[in-house]
């Protein structure tokens, strides 16, 4: 098809950005990427294809094989854990169950070393048709390919949901032609029509390039309206009503088959290469050495939509018995059947299980489904159905899970499977969305079945307490959460015990959970040492919680679990914010939220982007603080996911005291001490009270907060929560009077650095108001110190004003890296500064070395180094 009025959009594309097109069905995607594919062919490249088929859709990785297939001979140049996920998801290697997410490691690796050839193309065709693995490997992939010569464009029509949908990445939307193009694709297809049917052909056509070559064979003056999309189908249609029978039968079978070869069509229609000759001449179908395709994806549709049930039967049938793939035969198989078959059952079950095995939850869930609605026993449907629900549960789809959840009920459960059917409803979106009142059946479903599956139990009360910390399910639900745990039969120190009544419990079982932690040891157990991390930090035991995190991380990158990290990295990142240890938080915090993004997890990036506000709250950088904040805010209200709310109140009152805007640091920070307040929550607003009493001091109001303060040593008398107490001994000493206040300040150094340094900061400040200047100045320089090393510049100008005020001059701040170097850059720096090769950072951090060199390249100027031997000594 001519690229008619598309010269601005092949510019867009030959731009060399990965793009999404998007339009209608025959606006001109696949003429456009055709296009840039033939001028790319012109110059040493690489052009890499695939193409979405609606058929092959619940064939895991089919259309990411597809794509690879030419380059996987170059799989042995990758390391072992990448090359064995990335053949395990095509079948070619053993049992290993890859994350998906390591397959896109492995994607993108095999293409960087492609790439060191020759700049790679890549084409997606009918992007929305891709299985769902596929489609988010390339997803993923696409983000990472800044820094490479790889371009990926990838074509999706309009009206379709999937994983290209809303990805953030460039888009180009084709309109449709003017009147004047329009004219022109008439004139020059279909020249010599009569004037009412042109005129009929441009209307109903309305600009749409295929419709305007095709409308002309079937338009006539008493043509009934139809939508454009059934015109064009119609118009295909008629086309095959005008071939022989037999060339008839190789296109149904064509159009059925998820594979583009041209022996199984042969096979499958039992006709020969010549009987197809009247289909091409037609423009039905293209065939190319051994592959057949179709030009356009409606031409497929068309021929599908006009064969009898019981053709499509047959066809289906008879590809069952070409294919050789035990998938796609089984699948055909399924498609071929019309009622219950239990051997055809049995054969999806199984084709779900190596789907899972290979990495494709998307496609087990699929598998897993057709099964039972192939199944007559109402037992083994209902079985089938609920481990269906719960691999469509594992992807985070809701309407799915909802929906094969109440076909399993229908089908009868037992007692067992109906704890399960509770674990999966009640504890989806990890209890923000949905029933408050759901923490509190969960516990009592819990309980009933303690004694015969511990496992189970643990998960449904892991489920209730994170009702209880993300919203505010009432003391019943919390207190019933806890009493169903103690009847688990587990050990005390099991983490994920402790995780359990830390977030349901943080108050009053603060001191249980704080004092389990403490002895506990899971050296070289990551699992456990994020579960303790997760338990640590809701009781606010920040350092204990940072120490947890920072053993988990190793084994969930190379594990490829990449959802996990981003939860693990939030909460390291949360945690190290509020210890100020900003060479963690910030690369932490960064790449949290980037893989949150990745994985589909929006509340998680909404918790990432609180901790990205109080790094820049505590930095004065006022616009991002405010920025971030508010974009959580926007993610958590729906939802009511009071953490993340009131941890946004929190980073806007620290960006308030940073900046020297007490009165509105007090108004903000009040809203979390307000049980009525959406941003009220029991635990996170232990965090703030220090940062409450200095506001309110500090704009002249101290009576103003003295009864929340009173309210919160009340609390500190039920919990040790050391970030509480740290506050408490904070606002003490700020609200005392003369004669009490020095062996308060004394007491409230006992603190993590940035406390501790805020309260020499205010002791310094009280002595020398009190004309004892030369007192003041050994806390005044400690606390100024302690802000420079940490990376505080408002903090640090404050201590130098006090100085100032004291009699004493300062040196100015020496910017370090920190200041220097964006979050990702300083995570890069860090990791070579620490002998990593480029190659070893871009597993850990999934990126290509290519990317990781780029990165390097930027940071040199920046520290003013020229080699990689410099970064130990720049970087700390």
């Amino acid at each position: 098809m001519e690229l008619f009025g598309r010269d601005d959009e092949l510019r867009v594309l030959e731009a060399g950005r990965t793009t999404v097109v998007r339009g209608e069905a025959g606006i001109g995607k696949s003429a456009l990427l055709s296009e840039v594919a033939r001028r790319a062919g012109a110059r040493p490249a690489l052009i890499l294809t695939t193409t979405g088929v609606q058929s092959e859709a619940q064939i895991a990785f089919a259309g990411l094989y597809q794509l690879l297939r030419p380059i996987l001979d170059q799989a042995d140049r990758l390391p072992p854990p990448q090359r064995e996920a990335v053949l395990a998801a095509f079948g070619r290697s053993g049992p290993a169950a890859p994350q998906l997410f390591l397959i896109a490691l492995a994607t993108l690796s095999l293409l960087g070393e492609a790439a060191t050839q020759a700049p790679v193309l890549l084409l997606v065709e009918d992007a929305q048709w891709l299985d769902r693995e596929s489609a988010e490997v390339l997803v993923f992939v696409a983000r990472r390919l800044d820094f490479e010569p790889i371009v990926l464009l990838a074509a999706v029509r309009d009206g379709f949901d999937g994983p290209f949908a809303g990805s953030g990445l460039p888009e180009l939307a084709l309109p449709r032609l003017e009147r004047a193009q329009a004219e022109l694709v008439v004139d020059a297809r279909a020249p010599g029509l009569r004037p009412e049917v042109r005129e009929r052909v441009l209307r109903e056509a309305a600009g749409n390039p295929l419709a305007l070559v095709e409308l002309p064979t079937i338009v006539d003056a008493s043509s009934a309206v139809l939508p454009l999309t059934a015109r064009l189908e119609h118009a295909f249609a008629a086309r095959v009503t005008e071939l022989p029978p037999v060339t008839q039968t190789m296109l149904l079978v064509a159009a059925l088959n998820d594979g583009d070869a041209l022996a199984e069509t042969l096979a499958g229609s039992g006709g020969a290469v010549g009987d197809l000759e009247p289909a091409i001449a037609a423009r039905l179908v293209e065939v190319d050495a051994d592959r057949l395709r179709f030009p356009h994806p409606l031409m497929r549709s068309a021929i599908r939509q006009r064969a009898t049930l019981g053709r499509r039967h047959a066809a289906h049938a008879a590809l069952a018995e070409v294919v050789t793939d035990d998938d796609r035969r089984v699948w055909h198989r399924a498609a071929s059947t019309s009622g219950p078959d239990a051997a055809v059952a049995a054969e999806l079950e199984a084709a779900a299980v190596r789907a899972q095995r290979r990495g494709g939850v998307a496609a087990g869930a699929a598998a897993m489904e057709r099964s039972a609605e192939l199944t007559r026993d109402p037992v083994v449907r209902g079985e089938r159905l609920l481990r269906a629900a719960e691999l469509a549960f594992e992807l985070g789809r809701s309407d799915g899970v909802a929906r094969l959840l109440a076909e399993a009920e229908r089908a009868g459960l037992s007692e067992r499977q109906r704890w399960r059917t509770a674990w999966i409803r009640d504890s989806f979106d990890d209890g923000v969305l949905g029933r408050a009142q759901a923490a509190w059946s969960l516990a009592q479903v819990a309980e009933r079945a303690a004694a015969d599956d511990p496992d189970l139990a643990l998960n449904l009360l892991y489920g209730a307490a994170l009702r209880c910390w993300w919203t505010e399910p009432g003391v019943e639900a919390r207190q019933s959460v806890v009493a169903a745990a103690s009847h688990v039969p587990v050990d005390e120190n099991d983490p994920r015990l402790l995780m359990v009544l830390a977030f349901a419990s943080p108050i009053e079982h603060g001191g249980v959970v704080l004092e389990r932690l403490r002895r506990n040891r899971v050296a070289g157990d990551g699992r456990a040492a994020r579960m303790l991390g997760n338990a640590a930090h809701a009781i606010g035991a920040f350092d204990l919680a940072a120490g947890f995190f920072a053993g988990s991380l190793a084994g969930l990158r190379a594990e490829g679990r990449l959802a996990l990290l981003a939860r693990a990295l939030t909460l390291q990142a949360r945690s190290c914010a509020y210890l100020v240890d900003l060479g963690v938080a910030m690369p932490a915090a960064d790449e949290a939220y980037r893989l949150a993004r990745d994985t589909s997890q929006p509340l998680i990036a909404a918790t990432a982007r609180t901790a990205q506000a109080m790094l820049a709250a505590v930095r004065g950088e006022q616009d991002d603080a405010h920025r971030h904040a508010a974009e959580a805010e926007k993610a958590a209200l729906p939802g009511d996911a009071r953490a993340v709310l009131a941890a946004v109140q929190h980073a806007r009152g620290a960006a308030a005291l940073a900046d020297g805007r007490h009165e509105d640091a007090l108004t903000e920070l009040r809203r979390m001490f307000d049980p009525a307040d959406p941003a009220y929550h029991p635990a996170i607003r232990g965090h703030a009270v220090g940062d409450l009493a200095e506001a309110a001091v500090r704009s002249g109001q101290p009576d103003a907060v003295r009864g929340v303060v009173a309210e919160m040593t009340a609390v500190g008398r039920r919990t040790p929560s050391p970030v509480l107490h740290i506050g408490l001994r904070y606002a003490h000493a700020l609200l005392a009077d003369d004669r009490a206040a020095q062996p308060l300040y004394e007491a409230a150094t006992d603190a993590w650095p940035f406390p501790r340094a805020r309260a020499q900061l205010g002791y310094g400040e009280w002595l020398r108001r009190r004309r004892r200047a030369a007192e003041s100045r050994a806390h005044l320089r400690a606390a100024r110190d302690t802000f420079d090393a940490l990376g505080l510049p408002p903090w640090g100008d404050r201590a130098r004003a006090e100085l100032r005020a004291s009699g004493e001059t300062s040196r100015g701040r020496v910017p370090d890296a920190r200041d220097r170097l964006t979050p990702q850059e300083l995570q890069i720096a860090q990791m070579a500064a620490g002998g990593l090769t480029n190659r070893e950072i871009g597993q850990r951090l999934y990126l290509s070395h290519r990317t990781i060199s780029s990165h390097l390249h930027r940071i040199f100027p920046k520290l003013g180094i020229t080699s990689r031997a410099e970064l130990r000594d720049t970087v700390t």
